[in-house]
């Protein structure tokens, strides 16, 4: 795993690197805001810990450029006890979590754990494709951040094509999985319903939902996905 701590004050910084590295992870570390703002958006991390005070760009303006910018690396506030209202204003511009100094370097490895254990279970909640995203706890769907009403069995269907994004799948193998049967009535039911998901979610051309001949439907893979 890798972290970024932007933190100006040398002997926090000091220990807080050699915990994190004895624990496994792979640390860079900023003194000052600016260069962490360079950091925090044009790399990528597990975790991003940020204190408040820094010279140049302060934390909370990292913060926020970073939420603006779509980053969701998940966040956490390094803060002085009495900076409770930074620590509010850190918590409100989307930071997943805060650490008052002092701190045992102990803590903040459990809390960075705790943290990367509940955004992967939240991930997992997620599919994305090109600018489509399904939630699958709230059943919300979503393109290009519009939400989407789907029916019940639309978003059965387009769940069961996003999950392998370029996988071709029978016309049997939709109704099985979506209606549950286990057999081909003659039926157009999925033709029709995936006529209705091309019209809702008006597809851009790189995820299309394509129709193969003879076989059955695929999602299009992403140009550049693996």
């Amino acid at each position: 795993m890798k972290a970024l701590l932007i933190e100006d004050e040398q002997r926090i910084a000091s220990f807080v690197c050699a915990g994190l590295r004895e624990h496994g992870f792979l640390v860079d570390h900023c003194e000052d805001g600016n260069l962490g703002y360079d950091y925090a958006l044009s790399r990528e991390y597990d975790v991003v810990l940020l204190d408040i005070m820094l010279p140049g760009r302060d934390g909370l303006a990292i913060l926020k450029a970073m939420r603006r910018e779509g980053r969701d690396t998940p966040v956490i506030l390094l803060t002085a006890r009495n900076e409770l209202d930074d620590r509010l204003q850190g918590l409100n511009l989307g930071a997943d979590d805060y650490l008052a100094k002092p701190f045992f370097v102990e803590e903040l490895i459990a809390r960075i754990h705790a943290l990367l254990r509940r955004v992967s279970g939240e991930r997992q909640n997620m599919l994305a494709v090109g600018p489509v995203r399904l939630d699958r706890l709230s059943r919300v769907a979503e393109i290009n951040g519009r939400s989407v009403e789907l029916t019940s069995r639309e978003f059965n269907l387009m769940e069961y094509l996003m999950r392998s994004p370029g996988r071709v799948y029978t016309r049997t193998q939709i109704l099985e999985h979506v209606w549950g049967y286990d057999f081909e009535p003659q039926t157009n039911m999925v033709d029709v319903c995936i006529q209705r998901l091309r019209k809702k979610l008006d597809l851009p051309e790189d995820v299309a939902i394509e129709a193969v001949r003879g076989v059955g439907y695929r999602l299009r893979k992403p140009d550049g996905a693996p």
